[in-house]
């Protein structure tokens, strides 16, 4: 039986995360878990899964979440605040954590948890774009494995296994398109949160779902790619599969293509990240190929995603700039969601944050660069956004900067 610490417990990777253990209660089992704010699911959580310890990132409502719990025997160790999450990514016999927590938050835990020598399963992508520098050399010093958990990574990773060293040529990410992805660029100026929070395909959070609108998820999955599987970046390329059954494809030194497919569902990635390298019967969906219909890919439009084109050039860079882009990000997609900016201000935005940086680029960073790097970048993101406050919430014409960019 597996022992697995889950960081991000009441989100969708942290939820389904859950599905699969009470679905195999044989094969694991849960030591510890954390949550972001929400008490009363996360009480439900200990309840159910009883861990050994538990925290909830946001400190003030540790006694929310004792008091919710106080009649359990035996009680876990509860724990607030950022330093609890990092306590819980340590702590104890797990052998594996899976890392849900979204955003840039999810680093320390992380690298807490590699240098505690447990497994590291995946699923916070802003971990390895941010901090992959600091990352990759821990995770060959601790002697760790990092598997990744969601489903384009997955998709690679399922795809390279038997293929020998130096075998791997080239990597094509699919990309369903997002919300956007039948949309004619003009339209873009009229966007509104509503809109962007519609995916096609997929049931996500927020954040994620505006990232797929703009394209910048892909671009971001980009850089990961880089610092998961070694590539460069011109041997990664982006294609629109609006239905979402090719989860990703590689290329072979021969040219041969081989391609991972099966029906949108996040908990296969996942639990293959917990079970690798074995296989594990699920009575979940068999993909039937003729139901699925014909499968269609089309090429990037640049124009209409041009955050795709910053995230290259920030992977391209190196050093600190994919900190500063996964940075700006966030904090353009909070603005955006919370009606401070437009639809089209989020690449505009980390544009020029990432151009106020690029004569300080360090090649070498360290975590402390990092974490500092990334609290500059979200007070640049609220100084730029200033001088658009007086500009009309939605105009007619596409801004030079994202042109410029596409």
């Amino acid at each position: 039986m597996k022992a697995i610490t889950l960081l991000g417990s009441t989100g969708s990777i942290g939820t389904q995360t859950l599905d699969i253990v009470a679905n195999h209660p044989d094969r694991f089992r849960i030591v510890g878990l954390a949550a972001g704010r929400n008490v009363e699911m996360l009480a439900q959580q200990i309840r159910e899964f009883r861990p050994q310890i538990a925290a909830i990132c946001v400190a003030e409502k540790l006694p929310e979440l004792k008091a919710a719990i106080a009649d359990l025997d035996p009680q876990p160790i509860l724990l607030g605040g950022e330093s609890g999450v990092v306590e819980v990514a340590r702590y104890g016999d797990a052998e594996a954590v899976v890392t849900g927590i979204v955003g840039c938050a999810g680093l320390l835990p992380t690298i807490a948890a590699i240098e505690a020598g447990k497994d590291i399963a995946l699923a916070n992508k802003e971990t390895l774009i941010a901090g992959g520098p600091v990352v990759n050399p821990l995770i060959e010093k601790h002697g760790v494995k990092l598997l990744p958990a969601d489903s384009e990574h997955s998709a690679i990773f399922q795809c390279l296994q038997g293929v020998p060293e130096g075998g791997l040529r080239r990597i094509l990410l699919t990309a369903s398109g997002g919300a956007f992805r039948d949309w004619p660029v003009e339209k873009l100026a009229t966007v509104k949160v509503a809109d962007a929070l519609k995916h096609p395909n997929w049931s996500m959070g927020q954040k994620i779902t505006v990232d797929s609108a703009t394209l910048m998820n892909k671009g971001l999955e980009v850089i990961e790619a880089h610092y998961l599987f070694g590539m460069d970046y011109d041997n990664i390329d982006i294609v629109i599969h609006p239905q979402s059954i090719i989860h990703s494809l590689i290329e072979l030194q021969d040219t041969s293509v081989l391609a991972q497919l099966g029906w949108p569902d996040m908990r296969l990635p996942l639990l293959y990240a917990l079970s690798w390298p074995e296989r594990i019967y699920t009575d979940w969906q068999q993909l039937d190929l003729v139901k699925a219909g014909d499968l269609t890919f089309r090429e990037p439009d640049r124009d209409k995603y041009p955050c795709m084109e910053l995230a290259y050039a920030a992977g391209r860079a190196g050093g600190v700039m994919p900190a500063v882009l996964n940075a700006a990000n966030e904090q353009a997609v909070e603005l955006f969601l919370e009606e401070k900016i437009t639809f089209l201000d989020i690449p505009r935005v980390i544009e020029q944050v990432c151009d106020r940086h690029q004569t300080e680029n360090n090649p070498t960073p360290s975590l402390e660069e990092i974490i500092a790097v990334d609290k500059w970048a979200r007070k640049a993101v609220l100084e730029v956004s200033e001088t658009l406050e007086n500009r009309p919430i939605y105009t007619e014409v596409v801004p030079e900067a994202t042109a410029k960019a596409g």
